[in-house]
This record gives C-alpha cells, structure tokens and sequence, in this order.
C-alpha cells in the first residue's frame, strides 16, 4: 500500500482550512497524512476531530514558498503528495482512484483530476454548489476521453510521485500568489513521467476570492511569469504566449464594464506595466513586490 500525504497551503482562511479537513474526513481512502503550510498559526484552524494526523508547516510565507516547506517535510515519508488549494472540494473517491492510479500506471509522474465546476471563472461557488456538482457529474456520462496527457498540471488539485521529484522545487521567483507555479513545476516532471488529467477523479475549485492579491499584482504575473518562464526553458512558448494573449485580451475587453468580483481595471494596468518592463528588458517576477498592495 502507497503512504499518500495530503499537502494544503493556505492564508487568510483558517476556517476553510478546518471545513476542508473536515470534509476529507469522509474520504473512501483516508491520507496518512494532511500538511498545512501557512505563515504562521493563525491562518490555521483545525477541526475538533480528525480521523487522520495533521501536521503544520509555518514560517513561510507565499505560495512557492509554502509548497516548497510542506515538500520537504514530506518527501523522505511518502510515496505519493497530493496538493489541494484549501477551496478544493474533492469527490469521496478521489484519493482512492489517486492511489490506483498511481498503483496501476508506473509510467506515471503526476495526476490531475477533472474540476466539474470552477469558482476561479466567476464570482466563486459555495460548498452547497460543489455538493450539487460532484453528485451531478458522478450520474452523467462524461463524453470525454479518460486520460488526457497535458503540458502541465493545474495546481488546486495535483498528485506527484514522490520519488520522481528528487532536488526539483517550486521556483520560489514566483512570489506571493504564484501564478503559473504548478504548470513550471509539473512540465519538468514530464521527463521523468506523464502529466494526465484523469476524468473519473473528480472535484470542484470554489475560487474564493479572499486571499487573492491584487488586481495589479496578479495582472503584472499574468504577464512576467509566462515570460520568464519561457525564458527559463520550462513552458513551451505556445502555451505561455496563448495564455497572456487571452488574459490581456479579457481584461482589455471586460475593463469597460467589469464583473465586480475582478478587477480588470487593476489587471490591466498590471499587464501594461510589465509590458512596458518587457520592452526595457526587464522581467522580473519579484517585482509585484514592489506594487502596492490596495
């Protein structure tokens, strides 16, 4: 039997923290563990009960970061860590057909499960929406095929192989909220093995909008951190280039009349801005540091 750890960063939502580990609880197949990686303790609530350990790992402080401590804790114990971001909600049999996936597919170095609803591509879902949705998707035929290879995996839900990580890390260049992360991370797992989207493992992304940076911020990493990351030789080109011309292109053309959960105003000027960076021959993903926060 494979030792699953289950690795959770978070900031700002402690309470989230402790209904997701609450929840995991009801899982078929039970993690050996749960690691939260927070800043400091008061980002972490713990359930009053947990039918599994938990363990802490604090004192950093941005996503990269956060990733990058829990995986050290974790590597040398287990043979498979899966990452949730703390508004995942996972199907009941998801670990279970994560370890079979795993057991089955030695060829395997990182497994990914279908998101049957995306809170991150609106005003955000509810736990009674995402209870709605994984009943829903586990009555209907998903006309789909049921594994599909993909350039890298997407970070609210992602299982790796432990012992294809070796000295590979999180680039923690890639500050505060991360932005594009998980797809560096994953894609140079894929000279080690297959990155796949399996659909019969299942679950939903409430994309809550409490902890996110801002508008500025995140605009400006839509923009520097495929650039670098290009540059860096980890993301293919193609991929990279599509994703900031659709970003720019919903924030140029959503600007006017913005949804209220998003601001495509702030994102904008973020896009410009490291624009303008790029044609100096600057790009730095470390700089959203020095935008203000507000």
């Amino acid at each position: 039997m494979q030792k699953l750890a289950v690795i959770i960063p978070t900031l700002g939502r402690s309470g989230q923290v402790a209904r997701l580990l609450d929840y995991l609880g009801h899982q078929q197949r039970l993690p050996d563990e749960a690691i939260v990686a927070a800043p400091d303790a008061t980002h972490v609530e713990l359930p009053e009960k947990c039918r599994f350990p938990v363990s802490l790992a604090l004192g950093k402080k941005g996503l990269t970061a956060q990733r990058n401590h829990a995986l050290e804790s974790a590597l040398d114990r287990f043979d498979v860590v899966t990452f949730f971001d703390d508004d995942f909600v996972p199907a009941d049999d998801y670990l279970r057909r994560i370890e079979h996936a795993f057991a089955r597919n030695d060829d395997w170095a990182v497994v990914m499960g279908r998101v049957v609803g995306d809170g991150a591509t609106n005003a955000g879902l509810t736990w009674q929406d995402a209870e709605a949705a994984l009943s829903a998707s586990a009555i209907d035929r998903y006309p789909g095929p049921e594994v599909v290879d993909h350039v890298g995996a997407y970070g609210c839900n992602m299982s790796i192989r432990t012992r294809l990580i070796g000295d590979l890390r999180f680039d923690e260049r890639l500050v505060l909220y991360g932005w594009q992360e998980d797809i560096d991370f994953t894609s140079q797992l894929r000279a080690r093995g297959r990155v796949v989207c399996v659909s019969g493992i299942r679950g939903v992304h409430l994309g809550l909008k409490s902890g996110r940076v801002s508008g500025e911020r995140l605009g400006y990493s839509q923009i520097a951190n495929p650039i670098y990351l290009i540059r860096k030789g980890t993301v293919p080109a193609g991929f990279a280039l599509s994703l900031m011309g659709r970003n720019i292109a919903a924030n140029l053309a959503r600007s006017l009349w913005p949804e209220p959960y998003v601001d495509r105003r702030g994102r904008l000027r973020g896009n410009l801005l490291a624009i303008a960076h790029l044609l100096k021959g600057r790009v730095e993903p470390e700089y959203v540091l020095e935008i203000q926060s507000g």
